[in-house]
């Protein structure tokens, strides 16, 4: 897979976050608030893209790792991404101040994996 098609990927991530937020924030009237730092704080748009940028960069970064280090780069990528998606849940799981934010939030995290996880998965190799 291509570098560009990599940070493809990683944008669009990033930009299904965005939408997810853009659709229940602005649109549907639903703040999405976190406990941070013992105050709630509104999730902006910033955090948002930030937070799904750094994990698509992460994730990158990771699988050009597996991909120097093993054979079998595809199937560890998918355990170790699937892994980490799901210890994501505990962030918005216990953080957020509210059912609506905690449903949201965690679907974020859940769209974002399952872009990442599928867009960034190389491909199987041909042998």
């Amino acid at each position: 897979m291509s570098i560009s098609a990599r940070g493809l990927t990683v944008a669009a991530a990033a930009a299904a976050a965005l939408v997810v937020w853009a659709l229940v924030g602005p649109l549907a009237g639903i703040d999405l608030t976190v406990q941070s730092g013992g105050s709630p704080q509104q999730v902006g748009p910033v955090a948002v893209l930030a937070a799904s940028l750094l994990a698509g960069l992460a994730g990158w970064a990771l699988l050009a790792v597996l991909e120097r280090i093993t054979g079998r780069p595809r199937r560890y990528w998918t355990a170790v991404a699937a892994g980490v998606l799901v210890l994501s849940l505990l962030g918005p799981l216990g953080s957020a101040t509210d059912t609506p934010s905690r449903v949201v939030l965690a679907a974020m995290h859940v769209i974002v994996g399952a872009v990442l996880i599928a867009g960034l998965r190389p491909r199987p190799v041909r042998r």
